[in-house]
């Protein structure tokens, strides 16, 4: 066994970030370039196109737009300065967006560079975790699997919650990593672990404590010191992580209901209530009240959300995202463990390896099995798992290459993951025929050629290790090319090429279809007199937009200067799938641009007239205006950089304002206009006896109707 050893790296200071930049004295020359290189290709490759997006999820977007002007609603990550409500998230992953526009402006960079930053981050956390231990090689091999991962193309460029949690996940396991690896000095990196796992939750709630349980046993077991000092420093990082966590929800949970924003997705206006309902157990049940589709549709196959079970990562909406690797890290976590099973109890590699790989399988485990609300871009969060396992497995096989079993090992892993990129490839026939061929050619040769790895020359087994490299990062990276070349926008965003999710099936330009009329007939959203298509009498779409393939004056004007409108023109967003709507009548399926789901899962475009309209005498507001669903209020704040009041929260089900409370604010001159179209209606699901649907209805009974453009608004201040 050559690879591994009972002792970490001893030198002092190794850690310091300078030598992350300096490099050690012992590296080859090469090191140091390649890890500087490995950084700027990341870089260039994630801010490719980046623009494409616009303002990418605009729910997001708004509640950034409101923290860049109101320090509250940056505090409680509301969705409009005026902080009626706030996002259902905690805001920890809007803060650094929401600076960044506070000094730089508004618009799609200032709003996605952080993002890549975040990503670029995260390649480098993982280099420097994988290299310790592994050597530099590993740790490359390791952070270019994360970098070339369609699915972390994606959202390290995108503006959901996932990219700080992927960073901090990494940083947590880098962290006790560390703490594993002497006595001396690990209380302080089980602390830094902690803080970590703290903000994590600020960025996502619980799913940032599903690594928790398999690094504190790891550590429990493995750390060298005496069992009493290990539970002690157990019990520290969990007080850092209550603290670094906990000041915000106690701060929140402490502030008079009456002067901050109402909770977003929660029923009862409490941020414990989303934790540990909306967030939480009902993500695992699929009992989400207040959830697009409504609550309660539990059973343990998915809901509207898909089947749950073992294959839902290699299925067709989502293995493309994340699995092109998956099979070659579980194999080499398997050999990784084999081969250190003899070691000490406090060895450094195998601890690696069964915090890794503890890491990937409970967060495999989750979402296989999980029957709530899950899309595909929450595999996100394997990738830094499934790339540090496949660089360390792959480092400790090389190294133990002279043995046959090594060998093999090596040689069923590269076979196994060019059989799946030849699979997941052939999901898309018609999108470079050539490669999946040519995958499972290289594939083959590669795997031969190690199979007597340890008995040729070094020079040719590293080239038979590259060709096997490159046949299982081929597919991949196909795909994370095609992500970085086409905007993403919505709620609901896949990788990849066009027609590579929801088994093929995805909608016109820009991966929308808009195919949603049905479900709003069904559960009596505004706009249910539209055609099939989603299309409203007079060729017009609600909000303003334009017909599939056309362009309306105006239109696109929320997006920033120099991105193209949404489902207009080159380079189109791509990546909102279709497939079935949750809750939905059979054939109701997943709309896209044209505000999907009656306007609830995308934004609308905001034409010229409208624009101009919500901005005159926009200063004599509260609110701009007012209008059902997050997307659908924060298309025309971001177009007007006005407060605009999301009636409902995310999807129109959340009870605030009230009937009561919203008839105050208008009698008070406190809102300008009601825009009529897009959201939900209803309190605890999409049906049309909520506080959302009584809104609407009193609006339409007591003002007048005004057509500005194409779109319909209600004048707040002219009674009938």
């Amino acid at each position: 066994m050559t690879t591994v050893s009972t002792t970490a790296p001893a030198a002092p200071g190794a850690g310091r970030l300078t030598r992350l930049w300096r490099g050690r004295a012992e590296d080859a020359p090469w090191v140091r370039p390649a890890f500087l290189g490995l950084l700027a290709v990341t870089t260039a490759l994630y801010l490719w196109n980046l623009s494409a997006s616009g303002y990418a999820n605009s729910f997001y977007s708004a509640a950034v737009q409101a923290g860049s002007e109101s320090w509250k609603a940056f505090f409680f990550g509301s969705l409009d300065a005026a902080n009626a409500i706030t996002v259902d998230k905690p805001p920890a992953a809007l803060w650094p967006m929401a600076l960044s526009v506070r000094l730089f402006g508004l618009g799609s960079w200032q709003i996605l560079v952080p993002e890549v930053l975040m990503g670029v981050a995260t390649v480098a956390v993982l280099y420097a975790a994988v290299r310790r231990r592994f050597g530099a090689g590993a740790g490359l091999v390791a952070g270019g699997v994360l970098a070339l991962t369609p699915v972390a193309a994606l959202m390290f460029r995108f503006n959901n919650p996932d990219a700080l949690l992927a960073l901090l996940m990494t940083v947590a396991v880098y962290c006790v990593l560390r703490a594993l690896e002497r006595d001396g000095g690990a209380a302080r990196w089980l602390v830094w672990a902690g803080v970590a796992f703290g903000f994590a939750f600020l960025a996502k709630t619980l799913q940032a404590f599903l690594i928790l349980p398999p690094l504190a046993l790891v550590y429990g077991v493995c750390a060298p010191g005496t069992i009493g000092r290990r539970i002690g420093r157990l019990a520290l990082a969990g007080l850092a992580m209550l603290v670094s966590a906990g000041w915000w929800v106690a701060l929140v949970e402490l502030w008079p209901a009456s002067s901050r924003p109402y909770v977003g997705g929660s029923q009862n206006n409490s941020f414990l209530e989303l934790t540990f309902g909306y967030n939480g157990l009902g993500r695992i049940n699929g009992n989400e009240v207040g959830s697009v589709g409504g609550g309660g549709r539990g059973g343990g196959q998915g809901g509207g959300w898909g089947e749950t079970g073992i294959g839902r990562m290699f299925g067709d909406s989502v293995g493309g995202q994340i699995s092109w690797l998956l099979p070659a890290a579980l194999v080499l976590l398997v050999a990784g463990l084999v081969v250190t099973w003899r070691a000490p109890r406090t060895d450094t590699a195998r601890s690696a390896f069964l915090v890794w790989g503890g890491s990937l399988l409970i967060t495999l485990a989750v979402f296989s099995f999980m029957a709530g609300i899950f899309h595909e871009y929450y595999t996100v969060a394997l990738a830094p798992y499934v790339a540090a396992l496949v660089g360390m497995g792959a480092a400790v096989l090389w190294e133990e290459r002279n043995r046959l079993v090594a060998s093999g090992a090596l040689a069923v892993t590269v076979a196994v993951t060019a059989w799946w990129a030849w699979s997941l490839l052939g999901r898309t026939p018609e999108w470079m025929p050539w490669l999946r061929w040519a995958v499972l050619a290289a594939g083959a040769v590669a795997a031969l050629g190690l199979l007597g790895a340890g008995r040729v020359d070094r020079r040719l087994g590293l080239g038979f290790a590259g060709l096997g490299l490159a046949a299982g990062l081929a597919g991949p990276c196909a795909y994370t090319l095609a992500t970085v070349d086409s905007g993403h926008q919505g709620s609901i965003v896949t990788a990849g090429p066009a027609g590579a999710g929801f088994g093929g099936m995805r909608g016109g330009p820009g991966g929308g279809g808009g195919r949603d009329g049905g479900m709003r007939m069904a559960y009596g959203f505004p706009g249910a007199g539209q055609d099939p298509n989603g299309q409203a009498p007079n060729g017009q779409t609600p909000n303003g937009q334009a017909p599939a393939g056309q362009t309306g004056p105006g239109q696109g004007a929320q997006l920033p200067p120099g991105a193209p409108p949404q489902g207009q023109g080159q380079g189109q967003p791509r990546g909102q799938a279709r497939g079935p709507l949750p809750g939905a009548p059979p054939g109701a399926e997943r709309g896209g641009m044209g505000g999907g789901m009656g306007g609830l899962l995308n934004g609308a475009s905001v034409s010229a007239a409208a624009k101009a309209a919500l901005l005159e005498d926009a200063d004599d507001y509260t609110w701009a205006a007012a209008a059902i669903g997050a997307q659908n209020a924060a298309s025309y704040q971001l177009a007007t950089e006005k407060p605009v009041m999301a009636i409902g929260g995310f999807n129109g089900s959340d009870p605030s304002p009230t009937l009561d409370a919203f008839e105050r604010y208008v009698a008070e001159g406190r809102i300008h206009y009601f825009i009529a179209s897009g959201g939900g209606g209803g309190g605890g699901g999409m049906g049309g006896n909520g506080t959302s649907a009584q809104i609407t209805a009193w609006v339409q009974e007591t003002f007048e109707r005004v057509t500005v453009g194409s779109s319909t608004f209600y004048d707040l201040t002219s009674p009938k």
